[in-house]
């Protein structure tokens, strides 16, 4: 496969020297890490925006905290922070415990990291998303004597979704990049994979080039997804305007 994108692209003088497979494995990687690292974000997004959004403090102040905390402080940091924190607390707790010691699987770990970090930039997605949906549209909802939950699964989410896509694609694009930060933590991502064999074959260079070609077919399909899900969601909307 990677042979002939390289043909296409021109660059068939170059070879992947048996590096094909560890790049595809690092592909895989990658994507397993986006597509579960997207799922806890998103949850905690939603989580975190209807904290925020709640007249109750003991849940309001902690989101704001949350937030704040991490949206100012680098990624790299608060990924080497979370990472090496778990493994403290677990070491402490199973040294209590007089267990066997556990060390965190850095997939895992990786998940629950990049899930925590975005999941911050994701509540404030969903809390804006929120705040766009019309009020009248929910007070006509609760006049019809639908519940919380069916409120939130019939009148807000389908529209919020639609005010909120063009920030979950910034943040899934974002995020998709920042997974080249799990390789700090042991992960055998793509980049990860790049660099050895760059190193291997003194083609440093030409593995990184790849390797950004990989990541720039990953956007590129997950920009037609985007797409598709930002066309179902307005249907409705463009059919009122016309």
């Amino acid at each position: 496969m990677f042979e002939d994108l390289l043909q296409t692209l021109g660059l068939g003088a170059f070879s992947l020297q048996g590096f094909g497979p560890l790049l595809l494995q690092g592909t895989w990687m990658t994507i397993k890490l986006s597509v579960l690292s997207l799922a806890v974000s998103v949850v905690l997004g939603l989580l975190g925006a209807s904290a925020k959004l709640s007249s109750v403090a003991l849940l309001r102040i902690p989101a704001q905290l949350y937030t704040t905390l991490i949206r100012g402080v680098p990624d790299l940091v608060l990924m080497l922070l979370i990472f090496y924190s778990l493994q403290t607390w677990l070491t402490s707790f199973t040294d209590y415990m007089e267990w066997e010691y556990i060390e965190i699987n850095p997939f895992g770990a990786g998940v629950i990291t990049l899930g925590f970090i975005y999941g911050a930039y994701f509540t404030e997605t969903f809390r804006g998303a929120i705040l766009a949906v019309p009020r009248g549209q929910l007070e006509a909802a609760t006049a019809y004597g639908l519940s919380r939950r069916q409120r939130f699964r019939y009148v807000t989410f389908p529209q919020m979704m639609r005010f909120a896509l063009p920030g979950i694609g910034n943040n899934w694009m974002v995020m998709l990049k920042a997974t080249a930060l799990v390789s700090i933590i042991g992960l055998a991502d793509v980049v990860k994979a790049a660099q050895d064999a760059g190193k291997s074959t003194y083609q440093l260079f030409f593995f990184l080039v790849v390797a950004a070609l990989i990541y720039l077919a990953i956007t590129s399909a997950s920009n037609f997804v985007l797409r598709r899900l930002e066309t179902r969601y307005a249907a409705g909307v463009r059919e009122a305007v016309r």
